[in-house]
């Protein structure tokens, strides 16, 4: 509907409203009728969304395989409710063989507090078994998407672990900068 919308630039709302989107601009008219301005139902359409970036990398090396860690990636969806949450988690991993690590991601849900269902990801992964061989790394960047109902101000983590199935780990991080972000979308898709 809002793809549309921009596309033929004017719009009638419910045969009341006329909005014209033009670079950022709205003009409305008011109802003989009193429901309000075509620029406030425009408005409620467009839910509440946002984006943030991971301030500060999760190095996951320090913390026991297994074990989830925070991240200081979080978004705060504004009201009730369905959003989409759209996550890319850039994720580093090394090790020297042999080796079978990984670094799954997922979700957390700090005001109820829970994990929300399903939202676990693989971000990346290293096997090599043979033995002697050199040390190698990988850097990967691997989605989360995922939809949630709030009932009111609901706070989402980005929460993280490392697993060494076999052998050790020499780094292991969530990271965002230049050569590639962790970030976390949000947007309001009903009502």
């Amino acid at each position: 509907m809002r793809r549309l919308t921009a596309a033929l630039g004017t719009t009638m709302f419910l045969g009341i409203f006329a909005v014209s989107a033009h670079a950022g601009t709205f003009t409305a008219t008011t109802s003989r009728h009193g429901i309000g301005t075509a620029a406030e139902a425009y408005k409620a359409q467009l839910g509440p969304s946002g984006i943030a970036y991971l301030p500060v990398g999760l190095n996951l090396q320090p913390t026991p395989s297994g074990t989830w860690a925070n991240s200081s990636l979080q978004v705060t969806l504004p009201t009730a409710g369905i959003y989409a949450l759209d996550l890319d988690v850039r994720g580093r991993l090394s090790g020297t063989p042999p080796v079978n690590a990984y670094i799954v991601a997922r979700l957390f849900n700090v005001t109820t507090p829970a994990v929300l269902p399903n939202s676990e990801r693989l971000i990346t992964q290293i096997i090599d078994g043979n033995p002697g061989a050199a040390p190698y790394g990988v850097n990967t960047t691997a989605p989360i998407s995922e939809r949630i109902r709030v009932g009111g101000p609901t706070t989402i983590r980005l929460q993280a672990t490392r697993v060494n199935a076999a052998g050790a780990t020499s780094a292991a991080d969530i990271l965002s900068d230049s050569n590639g972000r962790t970030s976390f979308r949000f947007e309001r898709i009903f009502p």
